[in-house]
């Protein structure tokens, strides 16, 4: 059975599977050629001014869902990436690529929430 698995990009073990960088912005320090990536959808990223609010402070987190959510579903490039996630895990597990170092309280995990609910 295929799943979406949350990969920190700077992570030294990475699993297999399709590789998507759901960061707005580029990692830091990370060579396009590391990354290697299938995919970089920095439009299904949280919004400039929500991610600098947030700024990965635990105690924003449930705040941040909420709004990060209101943004996904507000999101024209939404459907098109719920496509594309839905193609390749008929075939692969699909790796949401992200630079934060919070591996809880991080965009991914809410992505991953809405992508589940949503396929």
């Amino acid at each position: 059975m295929t799943e979406i698995k949350l990969v920190r990009i700077y992570d030294h073990q990475q699993p297999k599977g399709y590789r998507i960088l759901v960061d707005r912005l580029w990692p830091r320090g990370m060579s396009k050629v590391k990354a290697d990536l299938d995919e970089w959808a920095k439009e299904v990223g949280p919004s400039t001014d929500l991610r600098k609010w947030f700024n990965h402070d635990d105690a924003k987190f449930v705040s941040f869902k909420e709004q990060y959510l209101t943004e996904l579903g507000a999101n024209p490039a939404v459907p098109q990436f719920l496509a594309l996630v839905k193609t390749q895990l008929s075939k692969t597990d699909v790796l949401f690529l992200y630079g934060a170092k919070n591996k809880e309280h991080n965009q991914t995990v809410v992505l991953k929430e809405y992508v589940l609910q949503s396929l």
